[in-house]
């Protein structure tokens, strides 16, 4: 498994991988208009050109993919293939952002599905589930 950067080239495949576990995990969770804001957001160029991609390679094929904005400073997409879930793929991903950035502290708007994986990683909601634009959510902090 290579863990890198996500170049052009390899980007479309990324937000494929990404909007198929989306599908598969977090969609039953939302409204119509949840799954409409979440694809709009990764169809979205502006968007998505706002965010430094890193992902798991096996071979030629991306499994796990986190991106983040704010030079790191909030996770905006993280998502691994079901077939690699626990497996440290995630973890290993994480581990890459925290390397990175300078500052102290991470944030993510967690997802229902996310929010103990986000825990395990070391987060702690900094409220309640939130509702936005049908995305349901749970603000998290990591401190470093």
């Amino acid at each position: 498994m290579i863990f890198r950067k996500v170049d052009l080239e390899n980007r479309e495949k990324a937000l494929r991988l990404v909007l198929s576990v989306f599908m598969q995990y977090e969609a039953p969770e939302y409204s119509e208009q949840g799954i409409k804001t979440f694809t709009d957001f990764i169809n979205s160029k502006e968007c998505i050109d706002g965010l430094e991609l890193h992902g798991a390679f096996d071979g030629e094929e991306i499994v796990g993919v986190i991106a983040t904005r704010n030079n790191g400073k909030h996770i905006s997409l993280f998502f691994v293939d079901g077939r690699y879930h626990r497996r440290g793929i995630g973890r290993k991903l994480f581990e890459t952002i925290v390397k990175k950035i300078s500052g102290e502290k991470i944030t993510v708007n967690s997802s229902p599905y996310a929010v103990e994986v986000y825990k395990k990683l070391g987060f702690v909601p900094d409220s309640d589930e939130q509702l936005t634009d049908g995305l349901r959510y749970t603000p998290m902090t990591f401190i470093k």
